[in-house]
């Protein structure tokens, strides 16, 4: 049997841009991706807590450095400048990699610098 789990989450990034015309996606500064292990082309959920949407997308890197979080395409509707997101990549695993299993969760400040890097999620002070 295999389990679909948290992999790895950016929590309360600040959107910096949205884009329209651009052919979709969410650009994240690359400090970001190392920082929360994803990776271009990973698909992830954005849940924007603003305005309650969800929805999904597929990373592409952002310049290192530059703190970008900017929904393209699509997607850009469903957001603002500004508005606080959750970046949430899932991944499948066995019983036997849960007895291991500690996803990564990037907590990050109003301009998009990580502030902690963690494998908690129940019952800690950020949630």
């Amino acid at each position: 049997m295999t389990f679909e789990m948290l992999y790895s989450k950016i929590h309360r990034a600040t959107v910096s841009d949205a884009n329209l015309n651009y052919v979709g996606s969410i650009t994240i500064d690359e400090e970001l991706m190392k920082a929360s292990n994803l990776r271009v082309g990973q698909k992830v959920d954005i849940v924007n807590i603003n305005n309650g949407e969800r929805f999904q997308t597929y990373v592409i890197k952002g310049e290192f450095g530059k703190r970008d979080m900017c929904l393209n395409g699509a997607a850009a509707r469903k957001v603002a400048i500004g508005d606080k997101i959750i970046v949430i990549a899932y991944a499948t695993y066995s019983e036997e990699e849960l007895k291991n299993y500690k996803p990564t969760v990037v907590l990050v400040d109003e301009k998009n610098n990580v502030e902690l890097i963690t494998n908690e999620l129940v019952g800690s002070d950020y949630v």
